[in-house]
């Protein structure tokens, strides 16, 4: 009996002791109190590595390409990485305590902005000075290097000058005929279609037109005869077709007359006579003459014959004397004559 009591208090002895001793610990662990962290962690890394790094204007060394670690003094923190550009990647970051703070940073080069092809050069060629009544051209030469297409806006000055060819292309031609002694002033707008303003280049280019010689043609006698016969009508045809032959620029009016009162027939025997034999006989170019019959109110009454002009320089005006044959040059008839025109 006395034993089974000892068993008894002994075990109770030890049950309480175990109670006691998880109950120290339940309060220790209860009265423990966390303490509070007093720095920040930032971590930071980039791609590419190796850019260097600075936080609040202190360097800290380069970045990698996988985090590092870098304890901070809670509070705001200015955090720069100097990217391959050589521009400035800057930016401030709260770095609160007992926190951590990621930071990546990821360099993407931009595509380079496209080059604009404006303003680009245009330029305006002609000839200096040309002959009234020559075609002149004004060449364009633009150096673009966009993909739109030109639009060529020409205009010309003096408004009298006729743009014969060419109009909104590169290149036209002008007409210079009756623009003698003046200027033509060709200017040129080009533009690819957009609305950027040096997008939009003209040019010009001055031209000096010089007036033609003005030649007036004489008209000199050359020969007449009067009631001659035919062979001395020939050789009087055959010294004017040679002299026709040694100055091709030379034109011949043979004017066939009659008496007042000589058969219009026999004028116009004369005419086709004259014409056949200078014509076919001394192969003269028929477009080289002209044959008219005079006023036969300005002849004698019964005298026939013929009268003859070879053109040449400048112009003379004289009457005609009646029952005549002449050979003449000139450049146009007599203005104080009238003529039936029986030319060939």
């Amino acid at each position: 009996m006395t034993s089974r009591f000892f068993s008894v208090h002994r075990f109770a002895f030890v049950a309480l002791a175990a109670l006691t001793f998880f109950a120290f610990v339940s309060m220790a662990q209860v009265s423990a109190k966390p303490k509070k962290a007093k720095y920040g962690i930032i971590k930071i890394m980039t791609n590419p590595g190796g850019l260097l790094l600075s936080i609040d204007g202190t360097p800290r060394g380069e970045t990698k390409t996988e985090y590092t670690e870098i304890n901070l003094d809670p509070g705001m923190h200015s955090v720069s990485v100097t990217l391959p550009n050589g521009k400035l990647w800057t930016r401030d970051i709260e770095v609160p305590a007992g926190r951590v703070k990621c930071v990546v940073v990821k360099y993407r080069p931009l595509p380079p902005m496209p080059k604009s092809p404006c303003p680009f050069p245009v330029s305006v060629s002609a000839a200096e000075t040309v002959n009234e009544g020559e075609i002149i051209t004004f060449a364009a030469d633009a150096t673009y290097g966009g993909t739109n297409g030109l639009r060529y806006t020409w205009t010309v000055n003096p408004s009298s000058a006729k743009v014969t060819s060419g109009a909104g292309t590169p290149t036209i031609n002008v007409d210079t005929t009756g623009l003698g002694g003046q200027r033509i002033i060709a200017t040129l707008v080009v533009d690819d279609g957009s609305s950027d303003p040096s997008c939009r280049q003209s040019a010009q280019s001055v031209a000096v037109v010089k007036a033609l010689e003005r030649k007036v043609i004489v008209a000199r006698e050359f020969d007449e005869c009067d009631n001659c016969t035919f062979d001395d009508q020939k050789a009087r045809l055959d010294n004017l077709a040679v002299e026709l032959q040694n100055d091709p620029s030379t034109r011949a009016y043979i004017i066939a007359y009659g008496g007042r009162y000589s058969p219009l027939a026999q004028v116009e025997v004369l005419m086709k006579r004259a014409r056949d034999y200078i014509v076919d006989q001394r192969n003269i170019d028929a477009s080289r003459l002209v044959i008219v019959t005079a006023d036969s109110a300005k002849m004698t009454a019964s005298s026939c014959g013929l009268y003859l002009l070879e053109l040449r320089r400048r112009v003379r005006h004289r009457q005609f004397r009646p029952a005549k044959l002449s050979l003449a040059k000139a450049a146009k008839l007599p203005e104080t004559t009238n003529y039936a025109d029986r030319s060939v």
